[in-house]
């Protein structure tokens, strides 16, 4: 403590007070110390009392967010490690926020430039890769602090695999485990001050409660998502090598930053080990790292740290119990989630790219290389593949199916074009005709082939549950069919089924080496013999690690996948046609049309076909984009699998296309049973989208059917029971004068009748058992005084008869003279109709 106190004497006690970092302005201040909880130090013994600490706690709400910015990095300059790492925890808490959510630290998720600059700009600097935040790590880091991570907030396959006293397969988490002391709760995992920061960084993305829906941000202009970027393109480099450790004093060496612990080869990276004596956490082993790995461990524990932390969340067991319908989901992705893993996968994707082309080539790797390069070479598939897979799987089949599945879907096509982030790419034709994808990407196609024959299949099954007529699941279809029919990518595909389907050769060393990790001293990247079957045995590696050695593979290009893409195409062109009737619809509506349906001026349809969507709310623009995201759908799928133009010509012969007045009487498609039409799965997803239906009216009484839009309940509530009292006290003598044969009956039965049920077109059978012998005898109905059209035509024949100075009494006696010249001449006209009928 002495150095402490002389510390404290340099500076003064009130100047202390001023140095304080707490919650932005943009957000309530008080959040982030409502909590008593305080990060547990790794380590007992350095469990002292920090006036240091205190004093910024105390005071951090006293001074603006720039100021406290400011003092801190005074206090990273000038203290040394010894008092700076108490701190520490409670800085990266207050900065991205407490694990279980409570606490939400500066908000980064929210914070954007074009809303708070002045903040935007001092937080970019002081987390940048190259500012104060990381410099007071690097700080830390050269005297080897360590600081406790609890497990619970790990992904779940990672805690539960700890929580049993299993080794996780990422070596991330190796001589890490740090078991409880006697009395003590939770395992913890011993993290460097780099390790500790990024994990609390990658994981505010998850614990973090979603946005509301109410706060329109924009992920890729907030804070969190463009430090992101900046942390890829400082410690992933496209170009170069990663940049030294940054020294925290003036003309001072960087300090030496702890190798990953232990050290292992790429090759045991992403691999399975079938041994069923699993690697208990008491058997963690400490290995000496190779000098060399100096120079990226810092990168690829950022790598490994955002693919656990984002990606881990499904294992392969847990994918498979996930099957079941029953299944209750673990981890539910968000939208802006999905944003950054796709961000990531663009980066990685470049990063891998940016090898130059010598280097690439199998044939010259050598211990020459130099670990980036090698880095550069793994990171795809050793880190990210199979995680990646088993995470767009939970996506694909849990999703709602709505226009937020965008993301997903962008997120996917982004890792299957990896040619769209190599450095060739600004040579491509500036015609419109898409590039040929080169067959140097044969072998990317192969090492991931369930990632694109699986998952299309996947993207098929939601396309077919989908309402094809709104313009954003149209373009989701138009953009997955561009992609898969960009030029050679599909006969690659074609070919790596083959290589997967064609039958094993029973080779005694292959068959242990698909299986086994290589041996320490081995090299993973060592040539194999050059044989025909290298290729297949890659690719059958690849389907097993992913989907287990019992998987059930269904090639993309079978008959079965063929069958769901003329589904599809079937769906497609029902709703060209679809779009099309509602196109004609909204030309044939005059603009005041649904105004006029509200009073009841023309005629109105509750059973109407086409439900509101995205067409009814952005016109004719919209509609025509729909028509044509659908047809080059069309034409990819076509291409794609070969399909002729009599197949598609066959498929809108059947759909029927001769449709009665815009297709509006059209029926779903269903077949004839024994009680009568059953529903296909097509007729329920016509249905379901709104874009057939059966012509259904109200069968039951008319006085008790549902108050509608255009009449006033309470009105229509009086006048039913007005009429009800009227109907009993005098239905005899209602009888009676129905029952006449002469003028005066007829004239009754014209008003207090209406058509006999059994002489309507019931459309259930069941319902026409029921009530087909069921009669009701003469009443009154007053329910057409409660509409808003009649009490509206009232007020206007009286406004017009003031205008001729006429009272209201005659105005009175003319109308009543005028409907009765009406029910006369209604009341003749039926009488005659019913003799023709006879």
């Amino acid at each position: 403590m002495t150095t402490f106190r002389r510390r404290l004497a340099e500076w003064r006690l009130p100047f202390l007070k001023q140095v304080v970092l707490g919650v932005p302005q943009w957000f309530p201040k008080a959040t982030i110390f409502d909590s008593p909880r305080e990060t547990t130090m790794a380590f007992p013994h350095l469990q002292q009392p920090s006036f240091l600490l205190a004093s910024l706690k105390a005071d951090s709400i006293n001074k603006p967010f720039a100021q406290r910015c400011q003092d801190l990095v005074k206090v990273i300059e000038d203290f040394p490690a010894k008092e700076l790492h108490t701190i520490f925890p409670w800085l990266v808490e207050s900065i991205f926020g407490s694990l279980d959510g409570i606490l939400i630290g500066w908000n980064l998720r929210c914070l954007q430039g074009r809303m708070n600059p002045v903040e935007y700009s001092i937080a970019m600097e002081f987390l940048d890769p190259g500012g104060p935040m990381m410099k007071l790590v690097y700080k830390l880091q050269a005297e080897d602090y360590k600081f406790d991570f609890p497990v619970s907030y790990l992904p779940g396959p990672v805690k539960a695999s700890i929580q049993e006293r299993v080794l996780p397969d990422s070596p991330l988490y190796h001589n890490k485990v740090q078991f409880p002391p006697t009395g003590g709760l939770g395992l913890n995992l011993a993290l460097n001050p780099f390790e500790y920061y990024i994990f609390f960084f990658a994981l505010s993305l998850i614990t973090q409660k979603p946005l509301p829906v109410s706060l329109h941000v924009r992920t890729s202009d907030c804070a969190y998502f463009i430090l992101v970027d900046r942390y890829l393109s400082w410690f992933l480099p496209t170009e170069g090598s990663v940049p030294p450790p940054l020294s925290s004093s003036p003309g001072g060496t960087s300090p030496s930053p702890a190798p990953r612990t232990p050290a292992m080869p790429f090759a045991f990276y992403g691999l399975h080990h079938t041994s069923l004596l699993k690697r208990h956490i008491s058997h963690q082993t400490s290995v000496n790292a190779d000098p060399a790995s100096h120079e990226i461990w810092r990168s690829e524990t950022l790598l490994q740290v955002f693919v656990e932390m984002w990606l881990h969340h499904y294992s392969l067991e847990m994918y498979q119990k996930m099957q079941s319908p029953h299944a209750k989901e673990s981890f539910t992705p968000t939208e802006e989630h999905v944003l950054v893993v796709r961000l990531l996968l663009k980066h990685l994707h470049a990063f891998a790219n940016s090898l130059k082309p010598e280097q690439t080539s199998p044939s010259t790797h050598s211990h020459a290389t130099s670990p980036l390069e090698e880095f550069k070479r793994a990171a795809v598939p050793r880190f990210v593949q199979q995680k990646l897979y088993l995470f767009l799987q939970h996506c694909f089949g849990h999703w709602p199916l709505d226009a937020s599945f965008r993301a997903v879907l962008e997120m996917w096509l982004s890792y299957l074009q990896p040619w769209r982030y190599a450095p060739e790419k600004q040579a491509q034709s500036s015609d419109s005709q898409p590039r040929c994808v080169s067959e140097k990407w044969a072998h990317f196609v192969q090492e991931n082939l369930l990632m694109y024959t699986k998952l299309f299949v996947g993207f098929l099954n939601r396309a077919l549950r989908t309402d094809l007529v709104s313009p954003k699941n149209a373009l989701m279809v138009f953009r997955v069919a561009k992609v898969f029919a960009q030029p050679n990518l599909a006969e690659m595909i074609q070919k790596g089924e083959q290589l997967f389907l064609e039958p094993e050769l029973v080779i005694p060393h292959r068959q242990h080496r698909l299986f086994t990790a290589p041996t320490v001293t081995g090299s993973f990247l060592s040539p194999w013999p050059p044989a025909v079957t290298d290729a297949s045995f890659k690719v059958k590696s690849h389907v097993y690690s992913l989907e287990g050695q019992d998987c059930k593979y269904t090639p993309m290009f079978g008959p079965e996948v063929r069958t769901l893409v003329l589904r599809l195409a079937q769906l497609i062109t029902q709703a060209k046609q679809t779009a099309k009737s509602i196109s004609d619809q909204c030309v044939e509506s005059p603009a005041g049309h649904s105004f006029l349906s509200w009073l009841g001026f023309s005629p109105t349809d509750p059973n109407g076909l086409y439900p509101a969507n995205d067409l009814d709310e952005m016109g004719q623009d919209s509609i025509r984009k729909t028509d044509e995201y659908l047809e080059k759908a069309l034409e990819y799928l076509r291409q794609i699998f070969r399909l002729s133009e009599a197949q598609l010509a066959q498929l809108t012969f059947a759909l029927g296309t001769t449709q009665d007045e815009n297709g509006k009487k059209q029926l779903p498609d269903c077949i004839v049973g024994d009680d009568g039409l059953i529903l296909t799965p097509l007729g329920r997803y016509q249905i379901i989208n709104g874009l057939r239906r059966f012509e259904i009216e109200y069968q039951g009484d008319s006085e008790l059917q549902p108050i509608r839009s255009y009449e006033i309940p309470s009105l229509v509530r009086a006048l039913f029971r007005l009429s009800s009292t009227i109907n009993r006290r005098f239905a005899d003598q209602m009888v009676a004068l129905c029952s006449r044969d002469d003028f005066l009956g007829s004239f009754c039965r014209y008003h207090l009748t209406e058509p006999v049920l059994a002489n309507r077109h019931l459309l259930s059978p069941v319902g026409r058992r029921q009530v087909a012998n069921h009669a009701r005898g003469p009443r009154l109905s007053l329910r057409f005084l409660g509409s808003y059209r009649t009490l509206l035509s009232l007020l206007l024949f009286f406004f017009v008869a003031s205008l001729f100075c006429i009272g209201p009494l005659p105005c009175t006696l003319l109308l009543v003279l005028g409907y009765l010249l009406y029910a006369m001449a209604m009341t003749l006209l039926t009488e005659r109709g019913k003799l023709h009928q006879l």
